[in-house]
């Protein structure tokens, strides 16, 4: 059988994860104690018929049983069956701001209170975190949206090749906490100053060549490529399985989309499988698209 573990920070989605989950034919346990673990997968296995695909919840309750984050992985270790560990995670304002609006009680808060229990949290599970194989960083994803992005990473969950991630965002809403390589393309002249290209994105032609043909890009990125490809076979020697390598720029929407396409497009001709997608492509246009109004107003 199969084993995926799902841990991270309260308020990241670990139930919502589990019941798509569920939905994709996984055998799934919410929040079973880490102890537990070896003698689930031994009920699994001697089921008729085998659950070959099983999914449990574990999180940062585990303190509350005097369970330190060091006896949980090696719980986990004991294992004798594959298994993947996914930690689920969020920046601490959108974590601060779930639980505010659910009024529900942080399990590690003092009284309660999500900024204390956000605090220890993260405390607690970093050493749970660095040992996981991924971490989906579900700040901007929509619960609606939340099991299609799962739906993306199982099949990579079942392969040991490692896959490549490559996106685009905008630094004025935050970086990715889940990101391996932060790539800062803020260096490029800004198409958004130019009115021809201010509504368009990284997508369209002209964008793409007016940051391509900015100085010094063509060099960057053949250093960039390089690198990369050279790192790809260390990344794995550490068993890395997925490598997220995220480009920023203001807004997210002309120079950092225009980047992470044109990586995507040279590590594809190399062989690698690569996936990408644009975190603030389409709030970005939003944004200009509300400025220019307040402008005319």
């Amino acid at each position: 059988m199969d084993l995926l573990i799902v841990t991270g920070m309260s308020g990241a989605g670990k139930s919502l994860a589990l019941k798509s989950l569920e939905d994709m034919g996984f055998f799934c346990v919410d929040n079973l104690p880490s102890p537990m673990l070896s003698e689930f997968t031994s009920l699994c296995e001697n089921a008729n018929p085998p659950i070959r695909h099983a999914a449990v919840t574990l999180d940062s309750r585990e303190s509350l049983l005097s369970r330190s984050p060091e006896m949980v992985i090696s719980e986990i270790k004991r294992l004798n069956v594959p298994y993947k560990i996914l930690f689920l995670d969020a920046r601490d304002d959108v974590l601060k701001r779930r639980y505010n609006e659910t009024r529900k009680r942080h399990p590690l808060g003092l009284s309660g209170e999500a900024e204390s229990g956000v605090r220890t949290e993260r405390g607690y599970l970093s050493v749970i975190r660095d040992a996981s194989d991924f971490v989906l960083d579900t700040s901007d994803i929509a619960s609606r949206d939340l099991a299609s992005c799962l739906e993306k990473f199982v099949p990579e969950m079942e392969h040991e090749q490692m896959a490549l991630v490559i996106s685009s965002f905008g630094y004025k809403r935050g970086v990715p906490v889940d990101a391996d390589m932060v790539i800062d393309m803020r260096f490029v002249e800004n198409p958004f100053y130019f009115e021809d290209m201010r509504y368009l994105s990284g997508l369209d032609e002209r964008v793409r060549t007016f940051v391509l043909s900015q100085p010094y890009v063509t060099e960057y990125f053949d250093h960039l490529e390089k690198c990369i490809t050279d790192m790809l076979p260390l990344f794995e020697k550490q068993d890395k399985h997925i490598l997220r390598i995220c480009f920023g720029c203001t807004g997210g929407r002309h120079r950092s989309v225009a980047a992470a396409e044109e990586m995507t497009r040279r590590l594809r001709e190399r062989g690698h499988a690569v996936r990408i997608y644009h975190r603030d492509i389409s709030r970005e246009l939003q944004d200009i698209e509300s400025r220019m109004v307040r402008k005319r107003s």
